[in-house]
């Protein structure tokens, strides 16, 4: 029941039983508060753990943790676990990042985010060491995952994305090949 429909319902009561509507208008803030209170994090649990050659896809807080993904930052509703000289694809070295759901990390990461600090270019060695791997490359029409490359290989457990279009940093994501998710590409 929303926190409005119980203040109506309140004030209902006070005047079909005779009782002051102004005690009941005290109790107001208190409920909006309890409502406010229940609003929180998702808890759902954390996605299966999945390692593309020795890092972390995704996982739980202790996964990432192992990987050695152990400089953690909470907000009030995720926590960003950071790694730094990591290298991917005989590529590297970059810096990388899980986001996990909850403050506490508890709802685990679901992608890898790999960029460079100071060369916006170098992931560029990366989707070539794809390419030589045989995976193959196409790019998303304008939306949710508008402005990316996308790299997939068959029978690989995941798939890669890189932004063509960045503000502040290019960034590389690798995602769990679920193909529910990997982003349809231009026709």
């Amino acid at each position: 029941m929303g926190i409005f429909s119980q203040i109506k319902s309140l004030s209902l009561n006070a005047l079909t039983t005779g009782r002051s509507p102004a005690r009941y208008a005290l109790l107001a803030p208190w409920l909006i508060l309890m409502q406010l209170s229940a609003c929180g994090e998702d808890r759902r649990p954390p996605p299966a753990s999945l390692k593309f050659g020795d890092l972390p896809v995704s996982g739980t807080l202790a996964d990432a943790r192992r990987a050695g993904f152990t400089a953690c930052v909470p907000d009030n509703v995720s926590m960003r676990c950071r790694r730094e000289a990591v290298v991917f694809q005989r590529q590297g070295p970059f810096s990388a990042a899980v986001d996990l759901k909850g403050s506490d990390g508890a709802g685990g990461f679901d992608h890898l985010t790999l960029w460079h600090a100071a060369d916006q270019n170098a992931l560029i060695a990366i989707v070539n060491e794809l390419k030589i791997d045989g995976w193959s490359e196409c790019l998303t029409p304008s939306g949710q995952w508008g402005g990316q490359a996308i790299y997939q290989r068959k029978g690989a457990p995941v798939f890669i994305s890189m932004d063509l279009s960045y503000w502040s940093k290019r960034r590389l994501m690798v995602f769990p090949a679920v193909p529910a998710k990997v982003p349809r590409c231009r026709s």
